[in-house]
């Protein structure tokens, strides 16, 4: 049996340096989602929650912890962890189990909190979603590694700098509209040319910062709510792929074979086209990341994602609008909280709650999420009714 199944609410945090604990902020917007929904906690039948790095809280099976805090403990709960694609495999897992018929309503959350940290205790919790006795023992930090794949584009297609600075100026811009990111103010091209470089070719500005942050989602039965008091995102496709972990053993570093498959399978189970989504939230903990997704899932031709968005056609007002939420480059990466503060975006897009970012049109949208550097990827796609 499958069934149709919604998002039927949607909250997040402002990301960036929380004062609070990853269990707090979780319980927090798991209420506010579970109270848009217009459902109450004891209609949840199964809490998915994503919290790689709780360790650094010293705090792990946060997922009783949450629902004890919502008044639900007697609920079971599940704990996911994909790198930073965790809340889009525990949505695909909430997904899988509502529209097979196991349960009318899930929970999604994810969370993280890593300020508490310097910075090279951060880096090194980041680094274990690599492979670790090949990648990140041998000092191979995600830049780095982001850097690999930035440089094979650069000498295969001829990306220029400033194309990779269009998608940090973009983004930037988009964020600068959005409450909940950890960045909000506007950057110009002179200020992505002259900051310093991280890893050649990428800068400053090509790179996401370290958030905290916090974002649930509430996945239900269409025929158990028909009559909603929002408008639910309906889940048209919810697909997911792996490849080969370390980037030395990949026979090519243009693109992520993962992002390619787990398209490619959403585009068939929700029966659309690229050219019909409207407006997407992909994985751009890079700026390099955003235009090989937008190539890998075929909505540019490869090398050709970078000048298209140089010139303006992944712009908010544009002919596909790409992070409108400013993405991760802006809105922010708390890991675990990503994939499913995507959603939120759609979420708030789809309901007319996206104030200055709303864009032109949307009626059919992507949420695109990867782990570590692509050994996992998620692709939903979401319509209205």
């Amino acid at each position: 049996m499958t069934r149709q199944a919604w998002v039927l609410g949607a909250a997040s945090n402002r990301f960036g340096k929380m004062k609070e604990t990853g269990r707090e902020a979780a319980s927090r917007v798991a209420l506010e989602a579970i109270q848009m929904a217009g459902l109450d906690p004891n209609e949840i039948g199964y809490t998915f929650v994503s919290n790689a790095f709780g360790v650094a809280e010293r705090q792990a099976h946060i997922g009783p912890l949450i629902n004890t805090a919502l008044g639900i403990p007697e609920v079971p709960s599940h704990t996911v962890e994909s790198a930073c694609s965790s809340s889009s495999a525990a949505l695909h897992d909430a997904y899988v189990h509502v529209a097979g018929g196991f349960l009318d309503a899930a929970l999604v959350v994810g969370v993280e909190k890593l300020s508490h940290l310097d910075t090279l205790n951060a880096t090194s919790y980041f680094a274990m979603g690599a492979d670790y006795p090949f990648e990140s023992h041998n000092g191979a930090t995600f830049p780095g590694l982001y850097a690999t794949i930035a440089d094979a584009h650069v000498k295969r297609y001829g990306t220029e700098t400033e194309q990779l600075g269009s998608v940090a100026v973009k983004n930037h811009l988009n964020a600068s509209l959005n409450p909940h990111a950890h960045f909000q103010k506007p950057i110009t091209m002179d200020t992505y040319l002259n900051s310093p470089v991280i890893a050649s070719p990428l800068r400053l500005y090509d790179c996401c910062p370290f958030s905290d942050g916090a974002a649930a989602v509430v996945v239900v039965a269409a025929e158990k709510y028909p009559n909603p008091g929002m408008e639910p995102l309906v889940i048209r496709a919810s697909a997911r792929a792996g490849s080969i972990a370390a980037m030395h053993d990949r026979p090519e570093l243009t693109g992520l074979p993962a992002s390619q498959r787990a398209s490619q399978v959403a585009f068939k189970q929700a029966k659309v086209e690229p050219s019909q989504i409207d407006f997407m939230e992909v994985h751009d903990c890079f700026t390099i990341a955003e235009l090989v997704a937008l190539e890998d899932m075929g909505f540019f031709p490869r090398g050709e994602a970078g000048k298209a968005t140089a010139e303006g056609l992944t712009a908010r007002d544009g002919k596909l609008p790409v992070n409108p939420s400013g993405g991760l480059k802006a809105k922010g990466h708390p890991i675990s909280a990503t994939g499913a503060s995507q959603v939120v975006e759609i979420f708030e897009q789809f309901n007319g709650m996206a104030g200055g970012r709303q864009v032109p049109k949307s009626n059919v949208a992507l949420a695109h999420n990867v782990g570590a550097t692509g050994s996992s990827a998620s692709v939903h796609i979401f319509s209205r009714r």
